[in-house]
């Protein structure tokens, strides 16, 4: 008969974490490794509940047995005071989306930095990392410029629509890494700085199916730059699309949303993930959303 040691079970903390692609995830990968995996949304909305009750759900997730639970928007920095143990990085990042419960402890990681890390090493492994330019600096740009920093990135250009906040996470992480510049930059500049860098990294809404469009002139685009967005949904975003099409090498989103669900895996089950097997699961998950989403006006039509 199974034992919990020999079974895994995990949560999803959140707002509208109700059609996330995690849960999938995880649950297939440990399907094919043999192991007994149940992962389970925790959505604040549907629960009624405030972000602030993050604390009482990790009290009652280790009451009820959970291995681990991931943290997402609103509550990757209210989870920080409910743990016993921080990473380095999660630390200094000042923000967790991944919480081990082990012997009674609350252990937090942070594995959006980790895995758009690993994305950008897997998905463009030949990139020049010199000089690249970062549009959007909110809590996941903070992630991916950590990650492009610690990657080995020598200078960075911090682009937000608010300065305030471009000013204040590049102090941040100009004091994180003392050897590279951290510049933060207003959108009005890029025409400027395109020229002089390596690649773009894209990390707003824009190109979101609820926020179509550029997040930049296309023609500040060479074909030497490479590209990378963090925007999964749809996959081949307009930036994503027109990047290749001028020659750019590209990066989708769906590599990050991966690498930090392959990098959870590791750090809940033990167990490595295969990331080009999960990755393939990803892209399934996201076609049968395609076409789901793509019958509906059919099915309203109908009457259904």
């Amino acid at each position: 008969m199974s034992n919990r040691a020999e079974s895994v079970l995990v949560g999803l903390i959140g707002e509208g974490v109700m059609p996330s692609l995690t849960p999938p995830m995880h649950e297939r990968e440990a399907d094919v490794q043999g192991l007994r995996l149940l992962y389970r949304p925790i959505d604040l909305l549907e629960l009624a509940l405030p972000a602030a009750a993050v604390g009482d759900l990790l009290t009652a997730a280790q009451r009820l047995g959970f291995n681990g639970l991931n943290i997402t928007h609103p509550c990757k920095q209210l989870v920080l005071g409910h743990l016993d143990e921080i990473s380095d990085d999660a630390a200094r990042l000042g923000a967790v989306n991944t919480v081990l419960i082990q012997d009674g402890r609350f252990i937090g990681h942070n594995t959006d930095f980790s895995g758009f890390g690993s994305a950008l090493r897997d998905g463009l492994p030949d990139a020049t990392l010199g000089r690249v330019v970062q549009l959007g600096a909110g809590g996941a740009g903070s992630a991916v410029a950590y990650a492009l920093l610690k990657a080995g990135v020598t200078t960075l250009d911090l682009v937000d629509v608010d300065p305030a906040r471009a000013a204040e996470r590049a102090a941040e992480l100009g004091e994180l890494f003392p050897t590279a510049v951290v510049t933060p930059r207003t959108t009005a500049e890029l025409s400027d700085i395109m020229h002089l860098a390596d690649g773009l990294v894209h990390c707003t809404p824009i190109g979101m199916a609820a926020h179509p469009g550029l997040p930049l002139d296309i023609e500040l685009l060479e074909p030497r730059h490479w590209v990378a967005d963090i925007v999964y949904r749809p996959i081949d975003t307009q930036l994503v699309r027109e990047a290749r099409a001028k020659g750019c090498k590209v990066l989708d989103g769906g590599r990050m949303a991966v690498g930090q669900a392959a990098d959870a895996f590791q750090l809940i089950t033990g167990r490595e993930a295969d990331r080009d097997r999960m990755r393939a699961h990803f892209l399934e998950l996201i076609a049968v959303e395609d076409a789901a989403a793509a019958r509906a006006p059919e099915l309203t039509k109908a009457g259904h």
